[in-house]
């Protein structure tokens, strides 16, 4: 098949910066898996331990969680063994024992019981870097456990995502994704200090710790404002024009205007002319002033045009704006089209396209190198390798002994 100049089979490129790098992934659902995937994105080895008879939790998720596993497990292998079995330990800990990286989000103490505890895997392998995400950091709750919309609770991210009363978690593992996201950002960290100092480190993320990172500025909000915050659902906004309107076919469409070009720009595009002049709206502060009046007459003038007319003129006068959609519509968006959708194999074998990374290197974007695994899938390959490693491992420290 031809392909134009600049079509996403010629930009899509793999990274191979971390390409060096092993990293074992023990983890479940979203937190830990988001971590592995994006360094198995950026070049990692990463080898997924599951394990038997079925593999991790995710596969078997119903409803909103069916999609984890497949989304957060492209470009890692899948080695299924028991941790339990002393011959499973024993591969196990020859495989940590040549890794850079251990990543885990298991319950509290789960790894330690198991033998696989920071402490024992760092005299094993001084070089490790050993990553924990998990529920909380030190402190009184460490040894709670934690999930996503249990934490948009008591972070106030659900308060400040609903309505008045009425808290709601967002529509997306947000927290999780962060988390898992903070965690690759402690691991390259470590990894460029274990350059200078040849020593590993423990990196833990906190997903208490990551939602309040993310309600800092609510906080500091209050603090300047000492009075008592309220969602963003009823909120005193920032800017005078930054809201839902519906078009003349029933469609919601979101407009954003932050300065006071844009607003000229607004004006002169949709013909609001009388508007324009208006001097009590000028500036944003008079608009927001203005908008229990402007809002509603915004609104009966909008409705008036189509949701495609609306789109076109907001495109013209270069202003922030966009339709309402369903996470369906990405798959056929043409921006997403352009290189940021990657073909991911499903678990019954067809394919789907898939967000990729949100970033670029030079322009060169990732690939996968890896569909999500079967469980246990690359088990052969995985011990074979560890052997070979063991072999040159041994042979190399006997070359190193017979040197003095």
């Amino acid at each position: 098949m031809e392909t134009a100049a600049g079509s996403p089979q010629e930009i899509r490129q793999t990274f191979c910066a971390l390409s060096d790098i092993k990293v074992i992934e023990f983890s479940h659902v979203v937190m830990g898996p988001v971590c592995g995937q994006i360094l198995g994105h950026l070049g990692a080895d990463v080898i997924k331990v599951e394990p038997p008879p079925q593999g991790e939790t995710a596969r078997r998720l119903k409803g909103q969680g069916s999609g984890y596993f497949t989304f957060y497990n492209t470009n890692k292998r899948s080695l299924m063994i028991d941790l339990k079995s002393s011959e499973g330990k024993a591969a196990c800990y020859r495989l940590i024992d040549q890794a850079d990286v251990v990543i885990e989000n298991y319950a509290p103490g789960t790894l330690e019981k198991l033998g696989f505890g920071y402490e024992t895997i760092q005299i094993r392998n001084p070089r490790i870097i050993f990553c924990s995400l998990k529920g909380f950091l030190e402190g009184p709750y460490q040894d709670r456990l934690g999930l996503d919309e249990m934490i948009e609770m008591m972070s106030g991210l659900a308060f400040m995502n609903g309505l008045p009363g009425k808290p709601m978690r967002v529509g997306a593992s947000v927290l999780d994704v962060l988390g898992g996201v903070f965690g690759v950002v402690g691991i390259l960290t470590a990894l460029r200090e274990r350059e200078v100092s040849g020593k590993g480190k423990r990196v833990e993320v906190g997903l208490f710790e990551t939602a309040a990172y993310l309600m800092g500025q609510h906080m500091a909000q209050a603090a300047l404002q000492k009075s008592a915050l309220v969602p963003m659902s009823v909120r005193t906004s920032a800017w005078g024009v930054y809201d839902l309107f519906k078009s003349k076919d029933g469609e919601d469409v979101f407009i954003g205007i932050t300065s006071d070009s844009q607003w000229t720009r607004f004006c002169q595009a949709f013909d609001f002319q009388e508007l324009l002049a208006n001097g009590q709206l000028k500036s944003n502060e008079e608009r927001i002033s203005a908008r229990s009046w402007l809002l509603p007459m915004l609104q009966a003038k909008l409705s008036t045009l189509s949701l495609a007319s609306i789109l076109q003129l907001c495109e013209q006068a270069d202003i922030p704006f966009a339709p309402v959609l369903s996470p369906e519509a990405l798959f056929t968006d043409a921006h997403m089209q352009f290189g940021n959708l990657l073909p991911t194999r499903l678990p019954g074998g067809e394919m789907a396209l898939l967000p990729n990374l949100p970033m670029t290197l030079d322009g060169a974007k990732s690939a996968i190198r890896l569909q999500p695994p079967a469980p246990g899938e690359h088990n052969h390959e995985i011990i074979e390798q560890e052997r070979q490693d063991w072999i040159r491992s041994a042979l190399q420290t006997v070359e190193d002994k017979s040197s003095f």
